[in-house]
Formats: C-alpha cells, structure tokens, sequence
C-alpha cells in the first residue's frame, strides 16, 4: 500500500489488543494518521467509533488488505443479504448446488436497510433492494445508499421490475382497491420498518388517503408473510405478486418496483457474482421468473448510472 506521508514510527505489538487505536493501525498499515482518517470518512476501511475515538479490529484489517490485492483472497465467497424474493432464492441455491467445493455462496433475506447496513459493515458482500414504486426508482435508491459508509465505492446492477402490492388469504372476497381492502378491517401482518415492501405498503397507503390498519404479528421475510396469510394467522400482507403466487394466495396489485442488486465495484467483476448473472439470465430461470409471476426481466444485468450520480 502507498504511503503518502510516511507512517507513525510506533508500531502496535503483536502480542496486543486486537482492537487498534488511529496511531497504531496507521503504523499497521504504513500510513500516516491523516490518510487514515480519509480513508475512514470513505467508508474504504472498516472501523468503528467507541465513545468518540476510532477503533480497528485487526483481524478486519487484515481482511481489507488482503482483499485490496489482486483477485482478493476470498474469490471463492459470495454472501449475499437484503431483500427476500422467491426468484432470486431458486437461483441462488441452482447456484450453490453447482458451485464447487469450498466454495460458499449464501442468501440471508433480512429486508434492504438491513441488508446494506451489512454492507457497509463489510458483512456481506452484495445486497438485493427495493425502496419505493418503479418511476423513482433511480433517484431513491441513490439517494438511499447514500445514507451508508462506503457507498461510494458501490455499483447498482438491475434485476427486475416486479410487481408489488398485497398478499390476500384465499379466504378474502375478491377485493379491487387498497380503500376496499382497508375498509374491511383485515387483521395484517406486517413487516418491519427496513423491509421495502413495509416501505412500499405505507406509501401506498399515504397516496390512497387511507389509515394505516393496525397490524397483528410481524413477519421477519416476506415469504414468511406469505406463509403466515396462508396458514391463517393473518388475512393480508405486503408483498410481491411472486411470493403471493408462491403460496398459492391472492393478489392485489398496488404497482411497479425495481429490484436492484448493490455491492462493491471490485466485487462485480468477480466470477460468482457474474455467475449469478448468468444464472438469472438462463432459460430455466426465466421459466421460473415467469411461472412465478409479477416480474419483468427486460432490465436485468444493466449498470444503474444514477447510482454513481446520486453519489
């Protein structure tokens, strides 16, 4: 790594905290403190501020170095966390049953802030995201991952448009507009603030002019939700008309959304990640796109300009 001032002249033991002070991970990384510091304000190295100072954990530091070379070291890894969806799942575990040994690839759907929360700690390593109806899509999915450490460094790359709206219980009489729907009174389940079809849901809610209903449990995924309004906890959920399709529940559409992939620039152009590509552009994922339901594939694998813009 370049040094652009020279570094501290005190080194940190070896045998010390693994927990680093700004002087001693500048001597770490032959830098000096001032470098450092941008380097934080990035986003670029891992960090964390306890009671006003700047910490560093050297085993993540190592990781970030390691990872800054050639290739990375951790090639063989694909870790991916954000928002649920059926049809991104079957692809990604089509994927790890092909992948080959030693190699991990996991999917952990725990809504988009989350998700991208766990990017810009460096825990994951790409994160699927929807914020909003499909129009304002480039906008607010800029203006949201800007809200996070490291943004900057990221891409956003299309997946799909799909449709999203209102998870029935089969139980339901067929039902045309959310007003109808609310006027009901449906016990919800609902999903948590983070998740973007809780966003979606009470944005819809707002531009119709109705009270949000009162919500009963809250699912932690959105097939989750599904399950719940099919095995009878609840009537009604937010969610998309693939995972209502899922667990063969009605639907009742509120609009359009895009459904992005984020992650790191340098991580775009490993060989997993554009294997995930590949596999979501196959026929049999196509198929599987399509007897799901709700998505339209035509967007999937272009480069989000406004993402960089909105930086």
């Amino acid at each position: 790594m370049a040094d652009d001032g020279g570094p501290a002249d005190t080194a940190p033991d070896a045998a010390a905290s693994p927990y680093l002070t700004v002087r001693e991970a500048a001597a770490y990384l032959h830098l000096n403190e001032k470098t450092l510091y941008t380097l934080i304000q990035d986003g670029t190295v891992p960090a964390t501020k306890v009671t006003g100072k700047w910490l560093f954990a050297r085993a993540l530091l190592d990781e970030w170095l390691l990872e800054s070379m050639h290739g990375g070291v951790l090639a063989d890894r694909l870790l991916i966390a954000g928002s649920d969806d059926p049809w991104l799942a079957h692809s990604i575990a089509r994927l790890a049953q092909r992948a080959p040994d030693g190699a991990l690839i996991a999917y952990s759907p725990c809504g988009t802030r989350r998700g991208l929360a766990l990017l810009a700690q460096r825990r994951a390593n790409a994160c699927p995201m929807h914020w909003g109806d499909a129009h304002h899509a480039p906008r607010r999915h800029a203006l949201l991952l800007r809200e996070y450490s490291g943004s900057s460094g990221w891409v956003m790359v299309q997946l799909a448009l799909r449709e999203q709206g209102i998870m029935l219980s089969r139980r339901l009489e067929p039902v045309d507009t959310l007003a109808n729907l609310l006027a009901r009174t449906p016990a919800l389940i609902q999903r948590g603030a983070g998740a973007g079809s809780q966003h979606f849901f009470v944005q819809a809610c707002l531009a119709a002019g109705v009270a949000m209903p009162k919500a009963g449990l809250t699912a932690a995924t959105e097939r989750e939700a599904a399950f719940l309004v099919a095995d009878g906890a609840g009537d009604c959920a937010p969610g998309t008309r693939a995972a209502a399709g899922e667990f063969g529940l009605h639907f009742l559409p509120l609009g359009s959304e895009a459904f992005d992939l984020v992650m790191p620039r340098t991580l775009y152009f490993r060989a997993l990640l554009q294997q995930l590509l590949a596999e979501l552009a196959s026929d049999d994922s196509r198929d599987l796109a399509t007897r799901l339901g709700g998505y339209d594939l035509a967007p999937l694998g272009r480069l989000r300009a406004e993402a960089a813009a909105g930086q």
